[in-house]
């Protein structure tokens, strides 16, 4: 058994070595790789039958990209304790491979081919979504499976103004920028990412940045398929094919498609009016062999994507009869829902959604789990397509890949304006497309950003989309940019590509180019243009809603975040948690509090404003050091003889002594002041042998008229030498000091003439120890100044 490896090395920037190998895992499969980067290591194989199914007629090609936790040593979360179906995540990667590899197959292959990439083992500082297409094109390349080009994927970021390939998980915190661009060594394949508002021409330099390092990629590529002994692709079964059909249906059609698609018609109507063409053309060819039937269909929609791409290109008329620059008409509303938090309904032409805003708290956070990381966000956008916004009848199941790609799309780009930490809610946003025809993830992107606007979300500037298409011409080299793409002519153009941004720069972009060739003037121009739609929307989402609200509606929860010293954590949450329970007991506010760093985050989530501002009120007064001078209103704890206490903080009590109450003297407290009666106290300072606080109550009163200050006591200072008294031993014998004579004695006589103990009385001044009688009164605290 032959288990030796067959592989190839490349540096991919700064000394880190990417290894690609062959021959050693997975040896039934058509093709398989390792790819491994530090101690990140990915397994791809691809699977292709060798015939297409009887009938089939489309391209039926399935990627899979699955992180095993065990590749980073931990046990799936679930109850069953094993990988399920694919997270959101794992489909995003899915999708970006898919995306890449799909235009790279013959448009005449039919054969199912399954692709999977699997991380085994994880490295914590190795992003794995930027290898696994390199990985699977790898797997390809290495096989027959009649794959026409070679491709890979890199992640490109600027960070600290430079363009990095693949960066490592802890600097790609601090980028600005962050793109996965897929090509093959002549032409751009695929870009999608997220920047800080970044310009056109940046998002070129990174195109060209990334492009430079897949050419890299694929030599690799190519040199491990040559140590392989790859020669060529496997022949493969083409489809039935009738020419003589191909031009009848051309004659019969032609110029029927034409006039219908130059009637500028709404999409259902022109719709019918393409099957009614159909039903026409079956009937005029009459029956035909059983193999020629499947082929009506296939060359009747070929003819009307080839007449509709001409029209454009030679006529610049477009289906609905805009110019192609030109976006089609918008309508806004929010605040068109009574309960939600937040909520607008977004319409451009026979697009709409309907986005609503969710404001919730720290306990709402969404768990995004990987093999590697396991993060809580507090930003969540959900898409969701139902079948009647096209007009269709399909089972509603869960959101599919095209909904989860969608939706990431759209929370990539509004998450730029998000506000940061400092903002205490968790927000959810939920489109729901009504109507679709042409881009409704940037209808999404355009509610959103009014529905968070209308639910008093703080973001600084608006963020618009708009969905660009291209159609070319090979023969002549002809081209045009579409503005606002429609369906029909997404399906039926060369790239569609989806660009979101405020009116300062680019926050997100998804772009899917199908055809070779395209030039970085041709970008530029479809960029410049893709601008201009942009800001004409944005232009129309500020007149709609200029502004967030400057606070959360009525009926929205209300939530406070303060940051607090960690010293002080453990006293808001009290032993036991005491405090904090007794503070959302009487305020009825959920309180949450986390450490970060060397500061204490505290999150106040309330349902009435009155609560909130009473539990900020407490926590405030818990956190915040007493500052002499100041002026707090404070609550009568105890009553004492020499005056009161007080708590004129949470947590912190002092002394009004008697003399502080009033100007007048006072003999007694009684009547005075009274348990829980609130009064205004300043703080004149603390002892400085106990540290206690001393309030004053007659410093807020002005003083009465022919008011005569009490002297203050002279410091008596310096004693001075007083002088030698004389040794202990110099004052003479004790009995000559004291007169002579038993001290006993001559004091109370001999202790037998005292009478018994019971005549005596009680000892210590009157005291009881029996407690039968009252004891003393307490003695008045000591201080300085008195």
């Amino acid at each position: 058994m032959n288990l030796t490896p067959i592989s190839v090395k490349f540096d991919i920037g700064d000394g880190r070595i990417v290894t690609i190998e062959t021959g050693k895992m997975a040896r039934q499969a058509d093709g398989a790789v390792t790819v491994r980067l530090g101690d990140c290591i990915l397994l791809a194989t691809v699977v292709a039958n060798k015939e297409p199914k009887p009938g089939q007629s489309f391209f039926p090609l399935t990627v899979d990209y699955q992180e095993k936790f065990a590749s980073a040593g931990r046990i799936p979360g679930s109850f069953f304790k094993r990988e399920g179906r694919l997270s959101d995540y794992e489909v995003l990667i899915s999708r970006l491979i898919d995306r890449a590899l799909r235009p790279l197959f013959p448009d005449d292959y039919l054969c199912e081919v399954q692709v999977l990439v699997t991380l085994i083992s994880s490295d914590p500082e190795v992003m794995p979504d930027a290898l696994a297409c390199l990985a699977a094109s790898a797997a390809l390349a290495v096989s027959d499976v009649p794959i026409q080009e070679i491709i890979s994927e890199v992640r490109v970021a600027r960070i600290d103004g430079k363009y990095v390939i693949n960066p490592n998980r802890s600097a790609l915190a601090t980028a600005d920028m962050d793109f996965i661009i897929g090509a093959t060594d002549k032409n751009i394949m695929m870009v999608e990412g997220e920047s800080k508002q970044c310009q056109e021409e940046d998002l070129i330099s990174a195109i060209e940045a990334a492009h430079a390092a897949i050419k890299v990629q694929v030599k690799a590529q190519q040199e491990l398929a040559q140590l392989k002994g790859v020669t060529g692709k496997r022949e493969y079964t083409k489809p039935h094919q009738n020419e003589e059909l191909k031009a009848k249906v051309e004659a019969f059609a032609k110029e029927k498609i034409y006039q219908v698609a130059k009637s500028a018609s709404a999409k259902h109507d022109r719709s019918d009016a393409f099957k009614q063409i159909g039903v026409e053309l079956v009937e005029h060819l009459g029956e035909l062999p059983e193999e020629d039937a499947p082929l009506v269909g296939k060359y009747l929609h070929d003819l009307e994507k080839e007449v509709i791409r001409n029209m454009i290109l030679d006529e610049k008329i477009r289906l609905d009869g805009r110019a192609l620059d030109q976006v089609r008409p918008l309508a806004m509303e929010t605040d068109i829902l009574p309960s939600p938090h937040g909520s607008a309904l977004f319409t451009r032409g026979e697009t709409q959604s309907l986005t609503t805003v969710t404001l919730g708290t720290p306990e709402d956070e969404l768990l995004i789990e990987s093999a590697s990381t396991s993060n809580y966000v507090k930003f969540i956008l959900h898409y969701n397509f139902p079948p009647f916004s096209t007009g269709e009848v399909k089972p509603m199941r869960g959101p599919g890949r095209r909904e989860v790609g969608h939706g990431n799309l759209a929370m990539r780009s509004l998450k730029q304006m998000m506000p940061g930490s400092e903002y205490p809610y968790t927000v959810r946003v939920v489109s729901d497309i009504l109507e679709s025809n042409g881009s409704s993830s940037m209808a999404t992107v355009c509610a959103g950003s009014l529905a968070l606007m209308d639910a008093g979300v703080p973001l600084p500037k608006h963020v618009s989309g708009v969905a660009m298409g291209l159609i070319s011409r090979a023969s002549d080299g002809a081209w045009a940019v579409l503005t606002d793409i429609l369906g029909d002519e997404d399906h039926l153009g060369d790239m569609d590509f989806k660009v979101t941004g405020t009116r300062d720069g680019i926050c997100g972009i998804q772009m899917d180019i199908k055809v070779d060739g395209l030039s970085m003037d041709v970008m530029r121009s479809a960029l410049a243009q893709a601008q201009k739609g942009r800001l004409h929307i944005i232009d129309a989402m500020y007149a709609a809603v200029p502004a967030a609200r400057p606070e959360p509606k009525p009926h929205a929860p209300r939530m406070e975040k303060i940051i607090i010293d960690r010293e002080f954590i453990g006293a808001v949450i009290g032993p036991g948690g005491k405090i904090i329970q007794e503070i959302q007991r009487e305020t009825g506010t959920t309180i949450n509090i986390e450490e970060v760093g060397e500061t204490g985050e505290v999150s106040i989530f309330s349902a009435q404003k009155e609560g909130l501002e009473k539990a900020l009120k407490w926590i405030k007064g818990i956190v915040a050091v007493p500052e002499v001078g100041e002026t707090y209103e404070s609550v009568v704890k105890s009553i004492m003889p020499y005056g009161a206490f007080v708590e004129f903080m949470p947590g912190k009590q002092g002394l009004l002594h008697i003399s502080e109450v009033s100007w007048k003297r006072l003999e007694t407290m009684e009547g005075v002041l009274s348990e829980g009666e609130v009064v205004k106290v300043k703080l004149t300072g603390t002892d400085p042998k106990t540290g206690k606080f001393k309030l004053s109550r007659k410093a807020l009163m002005p003083k009465p008229e022919g008011y005569v200050e009490r002297p203050e006591r002279e410091e008596r200072g310096d004693r001075g030498d007083r002088g030698d008294r004389g040794g202990f031993r110099d004052r003479g014998p004790r009995d000559d000091r004291r007169g002579g004579g038993d001290r006993r004695d001559d004091r109370r006589g001999p202790r037998d003439d005292r009478g018994p103990r019971e005549d005596r009385g009680p000892r210590n001044g009157g005291f009881d120890r029996n407690n039968n009688n009252e004891p003393e009164k307490p003695q008045e605290p000591y201080f300085d100044e008195q």
